[in-house]
This record gives C-alpha cells, sequence and structure tokens, in this order.
C-alpha cells in the first residue's frame, strides 16, 4: 500500500514542462539535478546550462544550487530513465520577454562584458547578446579586451527571437551622455569670458577649441592682430591658448570664440608718441589717402593732403604697396584706434622758383626816375 502511495505522489512530467530541482552533481559534460515528486532524476548537458561558451559546469553552478530548467525530453527506461532539461531554454524565455517589452519602450539595460571576439564583445543577459566592435564607444577602442568585466548600460539595437539574435549599442548611451554634458556646459558658457582652452583641429578657416568638453570656433580673422592667410602659420594642435567668448548659440550648440581679443590690443602696447618720426610699410591705398602699418597690429592714415608737399590727385601717382616710407605721428586716438600719419611731414619742401635773386641787387639793376617816369617827363615844360 505504501509503494502505491508512493507512486501516487510521483508527478507526471512530461517534455515542455518547466520544473525546478537541486544540483546534486557536476560531471564534465552535464549535471544531475534532482527534481522533488519526479520518477527520474534531470540531466542538463553543459550546452544547455548557459547561453554563453563555458568548458566547465562548475563555471556557472554548484552542488546544492536550486535550478529551474525546460524538460526537452524524457528518457524512460525505468530504473535507468531521466528528463533531458534545458536551462539555457528556461532562461532565454524568460530573458526574450524582458527584452521584449524594454526594445518596446526605449528603455536601457545594464549587464556585464563576458568575452572580447573578433568583431566585438559578447554580453549575458539570459541570452547571448552581441555589442558590435563599431557599437562600443564613441572613441576608437583599440582593444576590447580591456572592456571585459564591466558592467556597461546598453540600448537594444536589434532583436529577433526566432534567430535568437540580440544586438547591443553602448556607443548610443555614450552619445547620449556627451550631449548632456555638452548642453550643460554650453548653458555655463556667456559672451565675454576669458577661458583656457586647446586646440583640437585646425581648417582653412581657423581653428576648433576645446573649453571644457564643448568645442568653440576661432576664426581666422579672430587669431592674431596680424594678418595671416594659414592658420598653421600661428597655431597647431594640442597649443594651449586662451580665448574670448564672442557669442554663444544654445540651439546650434555653436561657440564663436576669439584669440586676439583675448590678448592685449596694440594700441595699449603702442611704443611711439605724436610727434615721433617713425618706419612704415605702405599696405593699402584708398583715393583719400594711404594706409600704412606701423607696428604689430597698428595702421595709421596718411591723408592724401600729408602725403606730399606737391599737389596730387591719387595716392598711386607717388606711392605703391609694400613701399617702406617715413613718417611722422600727428594724433593717436586709443579710444577710436586710429592714427593720423604724415609722409610730407618728414621731408623738407622745395622751393617751385630760384629764391637767389632776391638777395642780389646792383645799381644797374635799380630803375631811375627816368625808367619810371620818362615818358610823362617830356611833357613838362621845365
Amino acid at each position: 500500500m505504501t509503494e502505491e502511495f508512493n507512486e501516487a505522489m510521483i508527478s507526471e512530467i512530461k517534455q515542455g514542462d518547466k520544473v525546478k530541482g537541486i544540483v546534486q552533481q557536476i560531471e564534465d559534460k552535464h549535471v544531475v539535478v534532482g527534481i522533488d515528486n519526479a520518477k527520474y532524476d534531470g540531466i542538463i548537458p553543459i550546452s544547455q546550462l548557459s547561453a554563453l561558451h563555458i568548458e566547465s559546469a562548475d563555471e556557472v553552478v554548484k552542488v546544492g544550487d536550486e535550478i529551474e530548467a525546460y524538460v526537452t525530453k524524457v528518457e524512460d527506461k525505468d530504473e535507468n530513465g531521466h528528463y533531458i532539461l534545458s536551462k539555457r531554454k528556461l532562461d532565454e524565455a524568460l530573458s526574450y520577454e524582458s527584452l521584449v517589452e524594454k526594445f518596446e519602450k526605449g528603455e536601457t539595460l545594464e549587464a556585464e562584458i563576458k568575452e572580447a571576439v573578433k568583431g566585438g564583445l559578447v554580453v549575458d543577459i539570459g541570452v547571448r547578446g552581441f555589442v558590435p566592435a563599431s557599437l562600443v564607444s564613441v572613441n576608437f577602442v583599440e582593444d576590447l579586451t580591456t572592456y571585459v568585466g564591466q558592467v556597461l548600460t546598453f540600448k537594444i539595437e536589434e532583436l529577433d527571437q526566432e534567430k535568437n539574435r540580440v544586438i547591443l549599442n553602448h556607443r548610443a548611451i555614450e552619445q547620449a551622455e556627451v550631449k548632456e554634458k555638452v548642453k550643460s556646459r554650453i548653458a555655463e558658457i556667456e559672451p565675454g569670458q576669458i577661458i583656457e582652452g586647446k586646440v583640437l583641429r585646425i581648417t582653412n578657416f581657423g581653428a576648433f577649441v576645446d573649453i571644457g568638453g564643448v568645442d568653440g570656433l576661432v576664426h581666422i580673422s579672430q587669431i592674431t592682430h596680424d594678418h595671416i592667410s594659414k592658420v598653421d602659420e600661428v597655431l597647431k594642435v594640442n597649443d594651449v591658448v586662451k580665448v574670448k567668448v564672442l557669442s554663444v548659440d544654445q540651439d546650434s550648440e555653436r561657440i564663436a570664440l576669439s584669440i586676439k581679443e583675448a590678448l592685449p590690443g596694440p594700441f595699449e602696447t603702442i611704443l611711439f608718441n605724436v610727434g615721433d618720426t617713425i618706419d612704415g610699410t605702405v599696405v593699402r591705398l584708398a583715393t583719400f589717402g594711404a594706409f600704412v602699418e606701423v607696428g604689430k597690429g597698428l595702421q595709421g592714415l596718411v591723408h592724401i593732403s600729408e602725403i606730399s608737399h606737391d599737389h596730387i590727385g591719387n595716392p598711386s601717382e607717388v606711392l605703391e604697396v609694400g613701399q617702406q616710407v617715413k613718417v611722422k605721428v600727428l594724433d593717436i586716438n586709443k579710444e577710436e584706434r586710429r592714427i593720423a600719419l604724415s609722409i610730407k611731414a618728414t621731408v623738407e619742401q622745395e622751393s617751385d622758383f630760384d629764391e637767389s635773386y632776391l638777395n642780389q641787387s646792383t645799381d644797374e639793376d635799380q630803375p631811375t626816375l627816368g625808367d619810371m617816369f620818362g615818358d610823362k617827363l617830356k611833357d613838362l615844360n621845365l
């Protein structure tokens, strides 16, 4: 009667059932699981213990662990019978259920990097997740093995349960973090600030400078007070420079910077005074005068009336660009940043006629009364 009672207590287990048991024994290629109220023990082949490749069962379980698994096959052989179980299939089913929900809602998940393989990283998320190398980071990663053991946050890029395919993306997480940091940093920056930065990239129209996690553009016209034709004449990548913030566009995340505005202006370091005669170079001609460079970043105007003692109709009649000249400083207006110069003031005026005769006289040269009044004296009866 006891035997009949025991047989009545044994559960009927069939293929597809989910069972729970305790790990009783670990072999090289399988694990033996004792199942309550079952006719036989369960056997989990090592390939069905985990979604990841493992060399030994004790990498994932130990004796005494409680395990749930699906019954994939029933080997009914009386005393030698057993159930073939798959912990992997149950884990995958539960994982896919959770993954589908996260994928549909656009949620992220955290997981540990288990392995670096050719082309990417392997992640254990109940199922085997794969992170292609191109989706690991916003930066180039030379050695993927440095990620093994790290717990990272991922976005589900692709999910196909039928093909058991899960593609994960960590780069998107980094991109979102960078974008948020940039937005926060830009909110801190205001026009007029002087900030130290590092040159990141040089182009033909300017240089991009990192000012603490965000980039700003220094246009070529804002690099130096001198005229330059190429940016790399004065800057190179990794140069540390001080810049002044000219403008900030929060919407487009564009920042305009100036190096020259962060430097002392040429008018603040003028080394000459009104009345001095200095050397200069003609840099531009206009109908009203000539612009002469008289120092680094300093140009003064020689008005057409101050070019020559002679009358000229156009400065180009006597001057040409690049010509070296001496000029006298007539005025310096630092507020308006203007310098008035004169070329003719450095040159003595030459007379248009010979004045020597004014200092020479003889009796022969003196007019007589007859010379002056001769005709009138003839008419007088003296």
